[in-house]
């Protein structure tokens, strides 16, 4: 895991200040944003099946286990923000996630995430994906 250079997810924060406190459960993510970048890190990193689980909405997470969410299956590296929203307990992340495949060739993945927060807390609920 990365220390003291910016944090995977992109920010120009360590990673120690910005995904790690979520991934290790010490802070809960306060806007839509941070729980989406937190879980881009946690897809980066691979092994964080079970954050991924318990952030995700249980109504849309249908029968995902973290053990299958843990599989680190690509190179994820670079995420680009490109718009977000909030309003209320509703929020809309849109970004682009670059990663290269088993076969080591580069990939966009484009995803506008909705994301819910009940009971204080931000749940990621979906999203439209384009590759």
């Amino acid at each position: 895991m990365p220390i003291n250079n910016s944090c995977i997810c992109g920010n120009n924060k360590s990673f120690t200040q910005c995904c790690e406190r979520f991934l290790s459960g010490q802070q809960q993510a306060k806007t839509p944003e941070q729980l989406m970048r937190s879980r881009y890190s946690a897809y980066s990193l691979g092994g964080h099946g079970d954050y991924l689980l318990r952030t995700w909405f249980p109504a849309t997470a249908h029968n995902l286990t973290a053990a299958e969410l843990s599989t680190r299956a690509c190179d994820w590296f670079k995420l680009e923000v490109l718009n977000k929203s909030q309003a209320g307990d509703a929020g809309i992340v849109e970004f682009e996630a670059h990663f290269c495949d088993a076969a080591g060739e580069a990939n966009v993945l484009r995803e506008k995430s909705v994301f819910a927060r009940v009971g204080g807390k931000w749940f990621y609920v979906g999203g439209e994906v384009e590759t």
